[in-house]
């Protein structure tokens, strides 16, 4: 114990002055939260303003609080005396190895990218990417957040998104509704066609620019098909199809024309 109090005494001003390192290091790197934390509201409010995509902004903040916590912890590391070039080399040599060994996070951080830059879903759009659907909550650094309609968080890893086919239903502001309603073979093909023309043109949703379309589209064994096929706002696609399969069902029942269940003719024959 002497000892150790008598290279206390004897190293004063060494202790001193490394202990004003380190508080200078642990400073540096609470400046740089502090930092980061200024910065990044600074671009998200500059990027709010000039309306970008909220997917944008959360990925492009993430990338900044990494750069000024790399660019502190090695201030802070020079600070205490630590040499930050052999440190870069062997971080270099370290990176090269945990990249091989993170091949799959490196492909969804460049993949991550490629969202970004091209932008084929968007933070608010109702997407199927990945083997997944739902409305884009975020883009971050690694995965893009989807949320379905029952409420459900799904993380999906960029490398899926980017690699898989991407239906965005939101893009276009116009969308079709197709609908295949079946008829029974003693209807009148033209009255049943008015009948579902009828129903078209009372919906206020229903756009007349491109213009509605009811055809026969197949003889069917049991029942003559037509496809129904008018065009909606994007926002009002669900509500306007569901209201038109009633409202078609209530129809024509009303005007006597069935819709017959898949059915089949059996004829037996008798021996003499």
């Amino acid at each position: 114990m002497q000892t150790i109090l008598d290279w206390i005494n004897n190293n004063q001003d060494m202790l001193i002055e490394y202990s004003i390192k380190v508080i200078i290091a642990i400073v540096i790197l609470i400046a740089s939260r502090i930092a980061s934390k200024i910065v990044t509201g600074i671009m998200r409010r500059g990027m709010e303003k000039k309306e970008v995509d909220g997917a944008v902004i959360s990925f492009l903040s993430a990338i900044v609080k990494s750069i000024i916590f790399i660019t502190a912890l090695l201030v802070a590391l020079s600070q205490i005396g630590v040499q930050t070039t052999s440190f870069i080399a062997i971080l270099g040599a370290a990176g090269l190895a945990i990249g091989l060994a993170l091949q799959g996070s490196l492909s969804n951080i460049a993949s991550g990218v490629l969202l970004i830059m091209f932008r084929p879903l968007r933070a608010g759009e109702y997407v199927e990417c990945g083997g997944t659907a739902g409305t884009v909550e975020e883009i971050n650094i690694f995965q893009t957040i989807l949320m379905t309609p029952d409420r459900k968080v799904v993380y999906v890893p960029n490398s899926q998104v980017i690699g898989s086919a991407i239906v965005n239903y939101n893009r276009e502001p116009l969308r079709r509704i197709d609908l295949v309603i079946g008829v029974s073979y003693s209807a009148n093909l033209q009255h049943t066609k008015k009948v579902l023309m009828e129903e078209l043109e009372k919906d206020e949703r229903i756009l007349e620019d491109p213009a509605p379309v009811v055809t026969v589209t197949a003889l069917n064994s049991s029942s003559v098909d037509f496809n129904v096929r008018p065009w909606t706002k994007t926002e009002d696609h669900w509500p306007t199809r569901w209201d038109l399969l009633e409202r078609i069902k209530d129809r024509l029942d009303e005007e006597g024309i069935g819709i017959p269940f898949p059915q089949m003719d059996v004829h037996m024959k008798k021996d003499q």
